[in-house]
C-alpha cells in the first residue's frame, strides 16, 4: 500500500514540473506576454539608403533595444538599393524565416511587405500616405490587419505656404516626382490644389527612375520660376543631379524633407526621421510584449514640423530667409 502511495505522488510531482516547464516557454509576438529569454528576430527591409531613412532605421533600432535589450532583440537588416523588386525578394526571407515582425522603410518596402505576409506583424515608417500606399478606399487612420507604422508626411498646405512666403513673385511652380512612387503623386497631386488657390501655375514635371532624372529636371528648370521636390526616395538619393542642374539655372528648389533640402534644396518643412524610427520601435515593442494589436493601432505621425533653410544654396541665389528658420546642419 505504501509503495502504491509513493508512487502516486512521485507521478503527481513530475505532472506539476512538467507543466511549470510549459509555462516557462517563451510566447511570439502574437502569444501574450514575452520572456525575457526570448530573442526576437526583426527583419528590416530598407528601400534605399540615404540620410532619412538611414535615420528612421537607427532610431526603431536603438527604441527597440530600449525597450526590450540588446540581448533580447536580433536584426536582420538589408538594403533594396532602390529597387521593388528586391524588397520582395528580401520580405520573401523574412516570411521564410518566421522573423518576429517586420520594419518595412519607405512605401515600396510596406507595399512589398503587405503582399508578402498577412500574419506577421509589419510596421511600416518614412510612407506619406498608408492609404494610398495600400490603395485602401476607406482609410480611416488605422490599417487593420497585420499593419500598422509611422508617417513622414508634413503638412502640404504649410509648404505651399512657404513657397508663397519665400518667393511671392514666382508665377509657375514645377512639382519634379518620380511617377513609380504611389507618395510622391499624392503629394505634388495635393500640393498643386493648394499652389494653384495662391495664383500659381503648376506643371509635373514625372521621370520614371535616376536615368532619366536630369533630362527631366532640365525641362523643369527651363519652364519653373520654383520648383517642389515632395519627399521622394529616387530625388533623394540623386540629390546631385538636381543640384547639378537648378543651380546653374539659378531656380530654387521647395523640397518635402531635410535631406532633399541639404543636397540641393533652399527650404523645406522638417520633421526627424530618427524621431518616427524610433515611435515605430516603441510600437513594435508593444507588440512583441503583447501590449497591443498591431491591428488596433493607429499611424502615427511627427509631433513637430519645423522651418529650415540651407545657407549655402540660398546664399549662392542671393535668398534672403525670414526670421523663424534654422540652418540645416
Amino acid at each position: 500500500m505504501k509503495k502504491k502511495i509513493l508512487a502516486a505522488l512521485m507521478a503527481a510531482a513530475m505532472v506539476v514540473s512538467l507543466g511549470a516547464c510549459g509555462g516557462n516557454e517563451p510566447s511570439g509576438a502574437n502569444g501574450g506576454d514575452a520572456s525575457s529569454d526570448k530573442v526576437y528576430q526583426i527583419g528590416i527591409c530598407q528601400l534605399v539608403q540615404h540620410d532619412a531613412l538611414d535615420a528612421a532605421t537607427q532610431g526603431f533600432k536603438d527604441a527597440l533595444i530600449e525597450e526590450l535589450g540588446e540581448e533580447n532583440v536580433k536584426f536582420d537588416e538589408q538594403n533594396a538599393q532602390n529597387d521593388s523588386n528586391t524588397c520582395s525578394t528580401i520580405v520573401n526571407g523574412f516570411v521564410a524565416a518566421n522573423v518576429d515582425l517586420i520594419l518595412a522603410n519607405a512605401t515600396p518596402a510596406l507595399q512589398a511587405a503587405a503582399a508578402g505576409t498577412d500574419t506577421i506583424p509589419i510596421l511600416g515608417t518614412s510612407v506619406t500616405e498608408y492609404g494610398v500606399a495600400l490603395e485602401l478606399d476607406d482609410f480611416n487612420g488605422t490599417v487593420g490587419r497585420n499593419i500598422s507604422g509611422t508617417s513622414d508626411l508634413a503638412p502640404l498646405s504649410e509648404q505651399a505656404d512657404m513657397v508663397q512666403e519665400l518667393f511671392p513673385e514666382a508665377k509657375t511652380v514645377g512639382l519634379l516626382y518620380c511617377s513609380g512612387e504611389a507618395n510622391s503623386q499624392y503629394q505634388v497631386d495635393t500640393v498643386k490644389g493648394f499652389l494653384e488657390e495662391k495664383g500659381y501655375t503648376c506643371e509635373y514635371y514625372a521621370f520614371s527612375d535616376s536615368n532619366d532624372l536630369s533630362a527631366v529636371v532640365t525641362q523643369a528648370a527651363d519652364n519653373s520660376d520654383v520648383i517642389y521636390v515632395p519627399t521622394d526616395n529616387t530625388c533623394a538619393n540623386n540629390t546631385e543631379i538636381i543640384r547639378n542642374v537648378c543651380m546653374p539655372a539659378k531656380v530654387p528648389v521647395i523640397a518635402g524633407e531635410e535631406g532633399i533640402c541639404g543636397g540641393c534644396g533652399v527650404a523645406t518643412l522638417s520633421i526627424s526621421y530618427y524621431d518616427i524610427g524610433t515611435a515605430t520601435g516603441k510600437m513594435a515593442a508593444k507588440i512583441l510584449k503583447g501590449e497591443a494589436k498591431i491591428e488596433e493601432m493607429p499611424i502615427e505621425y511627427a509631433p513637430n514640423f519645423v522651418k529650415k533653410y540651407n545657407k549655402e544654396i540660398c546664399d549662392e541665389l542671393g535668398i534672403t530667409i525670414p526670421d523663424g528658420y534654422e540652418v540645416i546642419e
